[in-house]
C-alpha cells in the first residue's frame, strides 16, 4: 500500500505540473521529472519504464511528421494566406468570418491534427480578425473548439486516437462506419452552441476587405505537401497500417522540399518545432506503467467488462461521458493512455471502445486543462496579447460541449 501510494502520489503531481506549468516550466520536464523519480525511487523497474517509452513508437513518428508539415506550413506563410482569404469571403459579416474560420479549422484538423487547428491557425485567426476589425476572442474560441470537435472526422485527426487505440488504428472503412455521423453532429453542435454564446460579440460588421497576401512557392509546396500527405495517410488507413511511418516519411519530404523551393535552412523549421512534446508523450507514457503496477488497471477492466457484458449500450454512454469528465481534472492525453490499457485488458465490445474514444476527444472542450492542444491554445492567445482565464473557458465550455457530447455518443449508439 505505501508503494502503490507513492506511485499515486508522485503520478499526481506530475500530472498537475503538467497542467499548470508552476514556475513556467515546460510541460515536458515535469513529465519527465515523474518518470525519473518512479525509477530512481525504486517504484518502477527501468525495463519496465523503456519498455513503456519504446511502445509509443509510432505515435512519436506520428508528432514528428504532424509537427514538421505544420511548420512548414506556418513558416511559408500558408495558414496567414488562408486567414486572409477568409476575411475577404466574409464580406464584412463578423458572422461570416466566424463561420469561415471553423470551417478551415475543421478541415486543419481533420488533415493536420488538432494540434495544428489550435496552435498553428491561431496566429493567423487573430491576424485576420484585427486586420478585419473584428473582436477576435469568438473566433479564438472556434480554433480551440473545432479542434476537438472535429478530432475523430479521420484517425490522423488527433494524436490520442493513437493513443487510445494502442498505435493500430481500426481500418478506415470500420472508422467512417463509426464516426462519420457522431463526427458531424459534434461539429455541427459545436459550432451552434458556440455561435449562440458568441452571438452578441458578432453582432455588426468589419472590414470588407484587407489586402491580400501572395502565397510563395515554398507555400504551395507546403499546400500540396499536406494535401498528398492526408491522401496518403487515408490510404495507409483504409489497409489498416501504422500511421506513424508514413507521416514521418512524408513530414520529412515535404519539409525538404519546402526548404529547397524557398531556399530556407532545414534548421530553421526543425528550430521552430515543439520537440518538447516527444519527452513529454514519452513521460505520460512511464507514469501510465507506473499506474498500471497499482492494480488500477485491472479493477477498472474488470469493472468496464463486467459492465459490458451486462449492457454494452449503457456502458458505452457512461463510460464515455465519465472519461470526458475525467480527461479534464487530468488532461487527455493521461486518461487515454490510461483508459487504452484498460481496453487492452477489458477487450470490450467496439461501441464502448468507440465512446471512450469520443469522450477523450471531444471531452477537453469544457476546459482550458482537458488537453495538450487546449493548453497550447493559450500559450498562442497570451502571445498575441489576449488572455482567457480558466472559468471564463469553463463557462463557455459548459454551453457547448455537453450538447455536442451528447449528440456524438448518441449518434455512435444509434449505429449500433
Amino acid at each position: 500500500m505505501t508503494v502503490n501510494a507513492a506511485i499515486w502520489i508522485i503520478c499526481l503531481i506530475a500530472t498537475v505540473g503538467v497542467i499548470a506549468r508552476p514556475f513556467k516550466l515546460p510541460e515536458a520536464i515535469w513529465a519527465i521529472a515523474g518518470a525519473l523519480l518512479l525509477v530512481v525511487a525504486g517504484l518502477l523497474a527501468p525495463d519496465a519504464a523503456l519498455s513503456a517509452v519504446r511502445g509509443g513508437g509510432d505515435v512519436y513518428l506520428f508528432l514528428i511528421g504532424m509537427m514538421l508539415l505544420s511548420e512548414a506550413a506556418r513558416i511559408e506563410g500558408l495558414f496567414d494566406w488562408l486567414a486572409v482569404h477568409a476575411v475577404n469571403r466574409a464580406r464584412g459579416s463578423p458572422r461570416r468570418l466566424f463561420a469561415l474560420i471553423f470551417g478551415v479549422g475543421v478541415i486543419v484538423t481533420t488533415f493536420l491534427s488538432n494540434d495544428a487547428a489550435a496552435v498553428v491557425l491561431t496566429p493567423a485567426v487573430y491576424a485576420a480578425a484585427r486586420k478585419a476589425k473584428a473582436k477576435p476572442l469568438p473566433m479564438l474560441f472556434a480554433c480551440a473548439f473545432v479542434a476537438n470537435a472535429a478530432s475523430f472526422v479521420l484517425p490522423i485527426s488527433n494524436p490520442a486516437n493513437l493513443v487510445l487505440y494502442g498505435g493500430r488504428m481500426p481500418p478506415l472503412g470500420a472508422w467512417m462506419a463509426s464516426f462519420a455521423l457522431p463526427s458531424l453532429l459534434s461539429i455541427a453542435a459545436t459550432f451552434v452552441m458556440l455561435r449562440w454564446v458568441a452571438r452578441d460579440d458578432l453582432a455588426g460588421s468589419c472590414e470588407l476587405r484587407v489586402e491580400a497576401v501572395a502565397l510563395p512557392r515554398g507555400g504551395k509546396v507546403a499546400l500540396a505537401g499536406i494535401i498528398v500527405t492526408g491522401g496518403l495517410l487515408i490510404a495507409v488507413s483504409a489497409r489498416d497500417g501504422a500511421l506513424g511511418l508514413p507521416t514521418c516519411l512524408a513530414g520529412v519530404a515535404t519539409t525538404t522540399i519546402v526548404c529547397i523551393a524557398g531556399r530556407k535552412s532545414r534548421l530553421t523549421i526543425a528550430r521552430a518545432v515543439s520537440w518538447s512534446v516527444l519527452p513529454l508523450v514519452a513521460g505520460l507514457f512511464v507514469l501510465v506503467e507506473a499506474l498500471a503496477t497499482t492494480g488500477i488497471i485491472g479493477v477498472l477492466a474488470r469493472a468496464l467488462a463486467d459492465a459490458a457484458s451486462r449492457s454494452p449500450q449503457v456502458t458505452a454512454g457512461v463510460a464515455g461521458t465519465a472519461l470526458a469528465i475525467v480527461s479534464n481534472l487530468m488532461n487527455n492525453l493521461p486518461a487515454g493512455l490510461i483508459a487504452a490499457t484498460t481496453i487492452a485488458h477489458a477487450r470490450p465490445p467496439q461501441m464502448v471502445t468507440d465512446a471512450l474514444l469520443i469522450g477523450v476527444d471531444l471531452g477537453p472542450n469544457l476546459s482550458i486543462t482537458g488537453s495538450l492542444a487546449t493548453i497550447l491554445w493559450l500559450t498562442a492567445i497570451r502571445r498575441e496579447g489576449e488572455d482567457v482565464s480558466f472559468w471564463r473557458f469553463l463557462k463557455v465550455g459548459a454551453r457547448v460541449m455537453p450538447p455536442a457530447l451528447l449528440c456524438a455518443i448518441g449518434a455512435r449508439l444509434a449505429i449500433g
